[in-house]
Order: C-alpha cells, then structure tokens, then sequence
C-alpha cells in the first residue's frame, strides 16, 4: 500500500483526500494515516490540512523498495526490486535470484556495497549515500558468446537516461563505462551462469557515482560523478526509474534480432572514442589505430596505421586514449 499512496501522491500536484485514497486502495483511514506517518518519518514532506487531505510538498532523495517502485514505467524490467540498506554486492546476491524460475526483471538494490566489483576484479567504492549500485537479473535465452552485446545496451540505455534528466554531454566508452567531461561517472558488469551452450541466467551490475564531490588521488583525473559535472540535485530513485525504461525498450529491440543492429547506429553516436585514436592492449602488446565505431555483433571496429582494418572483442582487450583514460 505505502507504494501506492506514493504514486498518488506524486501523481497529483494538489491535495489527495483520505477518502479518495480509501475509497482507490479499499482501505481504512486509519491505515492511510499509519503510511502516511511513516513516510513522514522517512522524511517525506506532507502537509495534512483537514478537509483537503494531504500533499506532498517535496521529493527527497530517499531509497528504498517502496519509493523506487512507485517510479517505474517498464513492464517488466525493476517492477519488481530487492533493496537493501547495506550488502556485499548485488551482483552476488542478484546471482542466487538468477536460480529462481521467475526472476527476470527482478532488479535488486543497496544503498551501499562493502565489496562492490568492476570488470577485471578491481574495486569500486560503493560508500552510503553517495550513488546508484543496483544490478539486474535476465534471462535473456542467448547463446553465452553473445552476452557481451548486454553490456552495451546497458550503457545505452545509462548514457541516455542521464543525459534526458540532467542534460549532460554523457558518453560512452567502449565496452562498459559512461563518461562526463573526459571522466568516468558509471561502471557496468556483467556476469552469467551457462550450462552447455546455454545462459541460464545473467546479471547486469551497474554502478553511478552521484554526489561524491572528492575522489582519491589515484581517481581524481579519472572519476567523477554526476553532480560534480552538472550541478543538477538527482533524485536516485528517479535515475533508476529512467535507467530501467530506456534499458527494457533497447533491450527489446536488441532482443529482436539477439545483435545490435537496432541500436547500433545510436550507440556509435554517444562512443566518446569514435573517429579518434586509441592504444589497444591486447595480450599483454599495445598498438595504436583509429576506433571506427561497433558492429553489430558489439565488437569494437579499428583502423591500424599500416590501414588494416579489423574488429576487437571486449572480453580479450582493453582500449584507452592515446592521451589518457579516454
């Protein structure tokens, strides 16, 4: 019910009545007065004046299942969501989800994360308050060497979420991370269980620097985060709401064809590398060639000096700028 009483309240500029809110969810007033005191010491901001009802005054940054739910517009992608005050990753814990029959779209969530994860093992700081680190079960019925595309139609649909609420010159660096102004904001993972030739299921973690203001030394030329950049208040649950949206909608017309021939052509739009040099590391050797953009399969299309031009798969190299983290 609190869910509901949520999005009503959202929904609607003006005061809600307590009779209209019984009389919709076919509940007491009492029980309308008991979420509407909990919310309160959420810290929402409703003003209750008699014979109007209530109204919420202000939407605070604030998480939890009820507050992100009450934000979605999928179908199925986050309808559901697990949240957790604190955990240990939910890359690992959507992971025990992925066992269950009727886990798609289930969309698990922390406030903070003690051993949050990056690609190739490194650690990303997850701390309370300061980000979005939330991961999505699929099952997506793929072949396993196709999974890698998934992670390209998450930072699509990250990288055109934020830019549509803060207006931010977001783009993507190839395969799996979104920049702002050279620097990285947002870092998505992607993990699977196979059986054979077959994904059985498949988690997408992805991590959003928000609010942080201050980053380590060994970060600070190449991480920043959104409100850094912007400037722009954002409203976690709001982000995730968004990110979900763009997410279901690429994912399907990725699903249609189980390539990037549908969204290929956006995501070479927002490659921050397109037209522009790069080192590729590959097998411990380094050379250097212009990125082309991706194919549909989600490889990566380079040029090399001697003007051979050849496709890179995400899972055997690593790509940076010639003059730095991009």
């Amino acid at each position: 019910m609190k869910k509901e009483i949520l999005k009503i309240l959202k929904n609607n500029k003006e005061y809600v009545s307590g009779q209209e809110l019984c009389k919709g969810l076919g509940v007491s007033r009492t029980a309308v007065w008991k979420v509407m005191n909990q919310l309160k010491e959420e810290g929402y901001e409703i003003e209750s004046v008699s014979k109007k009802g209530y109204k919420l005054l202000d939407k605070p940054d604030i998480l939890s299942r009820e507050e992100i739910e009450s934000q979605m517009d999928t179908e199925v992608f986050g309808k559901k969501v697990v949240y957790f005050d604190e955990i240990d990753s939910t890359n690992i814990y959507a992971k025990k989800l992925g066992e269950e029959m009727d886990s798609h779209g289930i969309l698990v969530v922390a406030d903070r994360q003690i051993q949050g994860k990056g690609r190739r093992g490194r650690d990303w700081d997850s701390p309370k308050g300061s980000g979005v680190w939330m991961t999505l079960v699929l099952k997506p019925g793929i072949k396993p060497a196709d999974a890698s595309m998934i992670t390209l139609v998450a930072g699509l649909s990250v990288c055109k979420a934020i830019q549509k609420l803060y207006g931010a010159n977001c783009l993507i660096k190839w395969p799996n991370d979104i920049v702002i102004n050279g620097k990285k904001i947002c870092g998505i993972l992607t993990e699977m269980s196979t059986e054979f030739d077959y994904i059985n299921h498949l988690v997408v973690g992805i991590g959003i620097n928000i609010n942080t203001m201050e980053f380590p030394e060994e970060l600070k030329l190449t991480a920043t985060s959104i409100e850094k950049e912007c400037g722009s208040r954002v409203l976690r649950s709001e982000l995730i709401a968004a990110i979900m949206k763009e997410f279901e909608l690429n994912y399907n017309i990725f699903m249609e064809t189980c390539d990037l021939e549908g969204l290929m052509k956006d995501y070479n739009k927002y490659l921050v590398s397109i037209n522009k040099e790069v080192v590729i590391i590959e097998a411990g050797q380094k050379y250097e060639a212009i990125a082309l953009g991706i194919n549909k399969n989600g490889e990566l299309r380079i040029r090399t000096k001697d003007g051979e031009e050849k496709n890179v798969f995400s899972g055997e190299v690593s790509v940076r700028g010639i003059y730095g983290y991009i």
